[in-house]
């Protein structure tokens, strides 16, 4: 229990238990934090509602065990795997897409599960890797050119599917864009407020939408108050499923970075609360490889159930900081909530009724923001972007994988790949492969052996 200095200094620590009010009511906050994130992907991928608040709820709670209750994080949806689930769907479960009326498409579903678990084998490979050779050695396959570049690359593939959402009414979705960009500006540092211009955003677009007749609540009388989540189990016999499986775990190219980013920012608070009541530091930074272990963890969970893809959340580690709270048994109690929300078929019938143009709203922000945070991770880490090599791979990737989504028919490079890619690869995998590729090459004949030598960043 996190105790009280003379300064009246209060917080609590991973290893700190609150008093039940506390508990209950720090938890519910966490809940309501993730919850509009964690929804518009499975809205925008087709995926059960339901499930995805179970799958969030068990897979964080697993996640959490996994770390030894070491790591306070929550895990929701994650952005970044919706452009090339959205592709493996369209091509091998083409009705998903086909009928703006469809909100769940369980044919899909169960073949990106196969992947979600191929992502979940990754993560915790990688993690094991870190914490037998290292985190440094990974970086040099995987540096910050190649990981900054995929994630520009995720978002800007998506730009298509946010116009189009978007296009079915203009007037709505350019509302909810700027209620959702100004609340995101200038709730900045108002507490809970500030962690949820995604949630007043969609209700603002939605409030717009009920005189237009764009809401249908008939789904809402139909639905159940309770019921049971539609969970499917993956497709592992399907003949699409390898494809599926490298297609999907590629994109942990670009969440294990940002993982890792938010470990080091949880570290930070954490220690300087530890300092301030007197306690040890925690140092969870040293932790990487587990991390990336317990993410895997909760891909498993998820894979198994049907949820979308998960991460652990910056906006859930920044309520954290604000409430100076990073409790793993709040963590927890927020992860039964979010089971317990997954079996009430009002809720998710409520979110079905949300318009498909306040969604594209959302998603012309959320989609550059991914986009941005590629950029972000490029000019973070001072990528010298004056060396033809960087040049060289960040210019490939972005090209093969932004206009291979945008030019090649379904967005497929047409190499057949037996059993792998038997109908082409699709762009973003393309992309991810080649950047790969030309590092690899580049470590294995650096210009230096050639008498080159390396250029100077600019000095800022």
């Amino acid at each position: 229990m996190a105790k009280e200095t003379t300064n009246k200094i209060v917080g609590y620590l991973p290893g700190d238990t609150p008093p039940w009010g506390a508990m209950l009511s720090l938890g519910f906050q966490q809940v309501l934090t993730m919850f509009p994130a964690t929804v518009l992907v499975a809205i925008l991928t087709k995926f059960d509602v339901g499930v995805t608040l179970l799958a969030s709820g068990l897979g964080t709670i697993v996640a959490l065990l996994v770390s030894s209750r070491r790591i306070p994080m929550y895990y929701g949806s994650s952005f970044s795997y919706i452009t090339v689930v959205v592709t493996a769907m369209s091509l091998y479960a083409k009705d998903c897409f086909g009928d703006p009326a469809q909100f769940y498409c369980p044919e899909g579903v169960r073949l990106v599960q196969v992947g979600i678990i191929g992502t979940a084998v990754v993560e915790i490979l990688v993690g094991l890797l870190i914490m037998r050779i290292g985190k440094a050695a990974l970086d040099k396959a995987l540096p910050p050119v190649i990981t900054g570049s995929v994630a520009i690359v995720i978002g800007i593939a998506l730009a298509g599917a946010a116009l189009g959402m978007a296009g079915a009414n203009w007037l709505v979705a350019f509302i909810t864009l700027i209620a959702t960009i100004v609340l995101s500006v200038y709730l900045q540092g108002k507490g809970l407020w500030g962690m949820l211009p995604i949630l007043f955003g969609a209700i603002i677009g939605y409030l717009v939408s009920i005189p237009l007749g764009l809401v249908n609540f008939d789904l809402i009388n139909q639905a159940q108050w309770l019921r049971v989540p539609n969970i499917t189990f993956p497709a592992f016999a399907d003949p699409n499923a390898w494809a599926v499986v490298v297609s999907i775990s590629l994109i942990a190219i670009a969440t294990i970075p940002e993982s890792t980013a938010h470990l080091y920012q949880m570290s930070l608070y954490i220690d300087a609360l530890a300092k301030e009541l007197g306690r040890e530091p925690l140092e969870i930074k040293k932790l990487i490889g587990l991390n990336l272990v317990a993410d895997g963890a909760d891909d498993v969970v998820v894979g198994f159930l049907g949820g979308c893809a998960g991460t652990n959340y910056g906006e859930n580690n920044s309520l954290m900081a604000i409430t100076r709270n990073y409790s793993v048994p709040v963590l927890m109690a927020a992860g039964v909530m979010a089971i317990l929300l997954g079996f009430v078929g009002k809720l998710a019938a409520l979110v079905n009724t949300i318009p498909v143009a306040v969604t594209g709203g959302l998603s012309i922000y959320l989609f550059g923001v991914i986009g941005m945070q590629g950029i972000a991770l490029i000019q973070s880490e001072k990528v010298n972007l004056f060396e033809p090599r960087q040049l060289a791979i960040g210019a490939t990737v972005l090209i093969t994988g932004i206009g291979g989504n945008l030019a090649l028919q379904d967005g497929m490079f047409p190499f057949a790949i037996p059993v792998l890619f038997p109908s082409g690869i699709p762009a973003i995998v393309f992309a991810a492969i080649v950047g790969i590729l030309m590092n690899a090459l580049f470590l294995i004949l650096p210009p230096s052996l050639f008498g080159v030598k390396d250029r100077e960043n600019i000095n800022l």
